[in-house]
């Protein structure tokens, strides 16, 4: 009977176009994005707006964007989305809020830390284990996750190829996690849509109480007429992330590493229309007061569209750990070139975890104006990217330093 009514629930949503026709919701949206929305639907009007202005949680470089508060028909969204791919060259640039309050709180900038936040101590101080790991990477391994996701239809949130993906996702990490009682699969459901979140957990011994946070999202897209027959591989956006991520969960548990700290691995749903399964995590975790001492982002990690190989996002992210990052490369990946970009208000899931007062960075297989050109269309293929996923075995080199180096600390000190 519950499968009989889950069948009849997605079908609901396909004869609904993949949104609930009619529904309006809350966005905060940056500018350029905003005038792509009026050019759908000269109606739309900004019901508040404000220049965000960097603070000492932001990187130099996020001050100057014009953010608005939008209400607009939930079937609009998908539509949104690839305008905003195909005449800016990216994704996202909005967020949906549950509700006007929300919307409107965002304008703030980044809410403020738990009044128990502690900085984390970023000291490179965990090499005899890292070094030990980063060999046990395979980029076959890579290779085999982003076939196997990009094998769907799709993977679009309200499609039924979307709920088997997230199904299939969380089958692979449960096989990963064996019979270890410290570590944990669970899908996160979510109230607007079928498909799930995944969440892997492997709970810290002497610091649980603290978290690090790895994701990237699951689901894929056309644009908007994505739906049941569409094909909307995602071979880069953002199976290679999730397959990045995924190798790392491999090599931790095969090698029965226990951090310190708890480590959660995440793959988002519906980031392509708002970043919307991040951002009811990210809310969640901020309501529970969970202590996130930091949250990593990858959304493509397979193509390589610039000399360097990975370009952390300095907008919208968090300076210190942005810097964190670039020594672990230094340290551990010396061969590798780093770079810098920027990408624009709420342009993947680290923005989620921004907006709720958490550090958050992201790091990225390109310079934001040499970005993978095949996304959202059925040519976001491995034949369209790296064949071999050497690339995407650099972040997964990237996300196993960073989760170790983090992971393997006692409590965070106070802040000043």
């Amino acid at each position: 009977m519950l499968k009989m009514r889950q069948t009849a629930a997605l079908a609901l949503f396909a004869l609904a176009g993949g949104a609930q026709a009619g529904q309006p919701v809350w966005i905060s949206i940056g500018d350029q994005a905003y005038q792509q929305l009026r050019k759908l639907d000269a109606g739309v009007k900004s019901q508040q707006s404000r220049q965000l202005a960097a603070d000492g949680r932001l990187a130099k470089g996020a001050a100057g964007e014009t953010v608005h508060v939008v209400q607009v028909d939930e079937a609009l969204l998908p539509k949104l989305s690839d305008a905003i791919h195909e005449n800016l060259r990216h994704c996202g640039g909005y967020i949906v809020h549950g509700n006007q309050q929300e919307a409107r709180a965002a304008l703030n900038g980044a809410a403020a830390p738990l009044a128990k936040a502690l900085a984390p101590s970023y000291a490179i101080d965990n090499q005899a284990a890292v070094n030990k790991l980063l060999p046990q990477l395979q980029d076959s391994n890579i290779l085999g996750t982003i076939q196997s996701l990009s094998n769907y239809q799709n993977r679009f949130y309200t499609t039924s190829h979307g709920v088997n993906a997230s199904n299939w996702i969380a089958a692979q990490w449960k096989q990963l996690a064996g019979s270890r009682t410290d570590v944990t699969v669970e899908q996160f459901a979510h109230a607007s849509w079928p498909q799930k979140s995944v969440i892997l957990t492997i709970k810290g011994t002497d610091n649980s109480a603290e978290t690090i946070v790895l994701g990237g999202h699951l689901d894929s897209t056309i644009g908007s007429g994505t739906g049941e027959s569409s094909r909307a591989p995602g071979a880069d956006d953002d199976a290679s992330g999730v397959a990045s991520l995924t190798e790392v969960v491999r090599v931790l548990l095969a090698s029965n590493y226990q951090p310190r700290r708890t480590i959660k691995f995440m793959a988002y749903a519906a980031e392509e229309v708002g970043l919307r399964g991040s951002a009811d995590i990210a809310k969640r975790f901020k309501q529970q007061q969970a202590n996130v001492v930091g949250a990593l982002q990858l959304d493509m990690t397979n193509y390589q569209g610039d000399a360097q190989d990975i370009f952390l996002f300095t907008d919208y992210t968090n300076a210190a750990q942005n810097t964190f990052l670039a020594n672990l490369a230094k340290a551990y990946l010396p061969s590798l070139k780093v770079g810098y970009s920027q990408c624009g208000y709420a342009c993947s899931d680290h923005a989620s975890w921004t907006a709720q007062g958490y550090a958050a960075s992201f790091p990225f297989e390109s310079s934001f104006n040499n970005s993978n050109p095949y996304i959202h269309s059925r040519n976001d293929t491995l034949a369209n990217s790296d064949s071999q996923a050497k690339h995407a075995l650099k972040f997964s080199q990237l996300a196993l330093a960073y989760a170790v180096e983090l992971g393997s600390d006692g409590p965070a000190k106070a802040l000043r």
